[in-house]
């Protein structure tokens, strides 16, 4: 079995949480594990489109959020994860609310992984689903002092 390092676990969702576009869009990872991540994003007026309700790009950027980090701590340490394919489906309108995504890795390989995720609202209804095709990219990892990110 394959134990995450929680230091790297750690630092990196403090990277994640402050980088531009995560801060951005007001979404934060709030857990990470093999094959699993859980984002959150508290709504805003600036997620909102013309008729009050949150912008199917915003949950499509959760989606792809979701499914990259699902993925991410499989793949060789030196490397990173490009979305090639992502398909969503819109299931249910949502106004306001924090929203939560939870996503899972369902295959991870040496060059192509593959992963799901659900957006839920604050009484667990689900909003939006999709799946995501992601390729690695060798020599593209993050630097960060816990370098090791599995024991």
């Amino acid at each position: 079995m394959l134990n995450p390092n929680p230091e790297y676990i750690r630092e990196l969702i403090e990277v994640v949480d402050t980088s531009p576009f995560p801060d951005h869009m007001l979404m934060r990872l709030s857990e990470l594990a093999l094959d699993k991540a859980v984002l959150e994003l508290k709504t805003d007026r600036c997620h909102l489109q013309l008729f009050g309700n949150v912008h199917g790009g915003v949950l499509a950027t959760m989606i792809d959020a979701a499914t990259f980090w699902a993925a991410f701590m499989r793949i060789p340490e030196d490397s990173g994860l490009v979305n090639i394919d992502l398909k969503l489906n819109y299931l249910k309108p949502v106004k306001d609310g924090v929203l939560i995504v939870e996503g899972c890795a369902i295959h991870s390989g040496n060059l192509i992984s593959y992963a799901e995720a659900t957006v839920y609202n604050g009484s667990r209804q689900r909003i939006a689903h999709g799946t995501s095709t992601l390729i690695t990219l060798r020599g593209k990892g993050l630097k960060l002092r816990s370098r090791k990110f599995l024991d």
